[in-house]
């Protein structure tokens, strides 16, 4: 899908809080908020995918829930914390980052940021999560190379040393 270039018009400022910090911009307000992400305010590590919201490629979390920021209009998005894969640990101190690390469970990479999203957000409103549990709340999230068993050993060790901490 190409750039849209929306007219001058149409565009509306907005405050955006994103990764802590506040942000003004200008936007049409129907802009997904993945390309306001991207585009306006070069946050990249959220990934664009199917466009259409059902591979979570895009996914970043609005208040604490994981949202598709493509299908996510930046009207909806103002006056909201919005967390990105940039604000999750720039450090990648985060448990569930140094576990992906550690369980090898990047290939390609492409849908990891996304993965890694939903399951920080799993876990922080479960931080026990069953096996079924697990694979529901990571079926929004596609993996086109098969990683989903080292995904899943990945938040199950989260789990477990953020129970030991």
């Amino acid at each position: 899908m190409g750039k849209v270039n929306y007219p001058k018009e149409s565009m509306t400022t907005y405050s955006l809080r994103v990764n802590g910090e506040q942000h003004v911009i200008e936007a049409d307000p129907n802009m997904p908020l993945l390309w306001v992400l991207r585009d306006i305010l070069g946050l990249t590590g959220t990934k664009y995918s199917c466009g259409i919201g059902l591979c979570g490629s895009c996914t970043v979390h609005l208040d604490g829930q994981t949202a598709q920021s493509c299908t996510t209009k930046v009207e909806s998005s103002s006056d909201r914390e919005i967390t990105t894969i940039e604000g999750l640990a720039e450090d990648i101190s985060h448990p569930v980052q140094k576990t992906w690390i550690a369980e090898n469970v990047n290939q390609c990479g492409y849908c990891q940021p996304g993965q890694i999203m939903a399951a920080a957000a799993l876990l922080a409103s479960n931080p026990n999560p069953s096996d079924a549990e697990i694979i529901a709340a990571m079926s929004a999230n596609l993996c086109r190379c098969g990683t989903y068993q080292r995904i899943r050993l990945a938040i199950q060790r989260a789990a477990r040393e953020a129970s030991q901490l």
